[in-house]
């Protein structure tokens, strides 16, 4: 699907995949190339060289997941500069670095930003009509935690 580039507002979305679902990553996002070609594309170091390779898009690489990506995401999201997260996880096979993932995922749910751990939902974000349209995320108050640790 094309979109017309004018009229939407471009989204900063992170892309992650473990080994054994990078494949199906890189799958998902040469079916949605038209419309991952009209926003900022940011990714986790290996995700992010087989993404620019596979689609010839622009795509911004960070450190490799095990290496500090996953971290480097999560800041990025705490910052305010991450719309939503493609993170195509591997339940099923032990991470050496699952406190980072487990980190990253928490602050999607700690700062409301849309996470997708599995193509059936990266689906549903993707063609939502919110893609192509501005959305303001509710971002969380948090004065009164802020408050407390004084």
């Amino acid at each position: 699907m094309e979109i017309d580039e004018e009229k939407i507002w471009k989204k900063n979305i992170a892309l992650i995949a473990h080994d054994n679902k990078k494949k199906d990553l890189i799958e998902w996002a040469e079916y949605n190339k038209g419309v991952l070609a009209a926003h900022n594309l940011i990714a986790t170091g290996t995700t992010g060289s087989l993404l620019k390779q596979n689609l010839g898009l622009e795509v911004k690489a960070l450190q490799s997941g095990p290496l500090g990506g996953d971290q480097q995401i999560g800041a990025m999201i705490a910052e305010g500069k991450i719309d939503f997260v493609i993170f195509f996880w591997d339940p099923l096979e032990p991470q050496p670095h699952d406190p980072d993932v487990k980190a990253l995922l928490r602050l999607t749910v700690v700062w409301n930003v849309p996470v997708a751990c599995n193509r059936a939902t990266a689906d549903f974000i993707i063609s939502s009509p919110l893609m192509i349209e501005g959305y303001k995320r509710q971002i969380p108050n948090f004065e009164a935690y802020y408050q407390r640790s004084l």
